[in-house]
């Protein structure tokens, strides 16, 4: 038998026609918004950090740091929780339940931290 005949066979097609196992290790599209969820969170934290820790005047800092900080971790934060919300699985099943974790926690990190430079700024200046 020849391997046309083969794949002509109806176990063969129904065998090729199965979509590929999600991998432990594999990026899906869940785990890539999760990460970039979490990212731009991170990102909210470092300059909600920087906003609190700095005086007004350098990159970051003041005003302007505090509204960056806290628009970053809100979509960070809702990102994050659509991800967890639509998730069918736990770490390892591929819908990026992990990142989407680590996303609401730093969102809501970054948003307190935007919070306090905003109330700060405004007490100072």
């Amino acid at each position: 038998m020849s391997v046309r005949h083969l794949l002509a066979t109806p176990a063969a097609a129904y065998i090729l026609a199965q979509p590929d196992p999600v991998t432990v290790y594999g990026l899906t599209p869940a785990r890539l918004w999760a990460s970039l969820a979490a990212l731009l969170a991170l990102a909210g934290v470092v300059i909600g950090g920087l906003a609190m820790a700095r005086s007004a005047g350098r990159f970051g800092t003041g005003r302007r740091g505090a509204i960056v900080a806290l628009v970053t971790g809100l979509i960070g934060a809702v990102i994050g929780g659509v991800v967890v919300g639509a998730a069918e699985g736990g770490p390892g099943a591929g819908y990026g339940i992990v990142g989407g974790y680590a996303a609401l926690v730093l969102g809501l990190i970054a948003m307190v931290l935007g919070g306090l430079a905003q109330v700060r700024s405004r007490r100072t200046g």
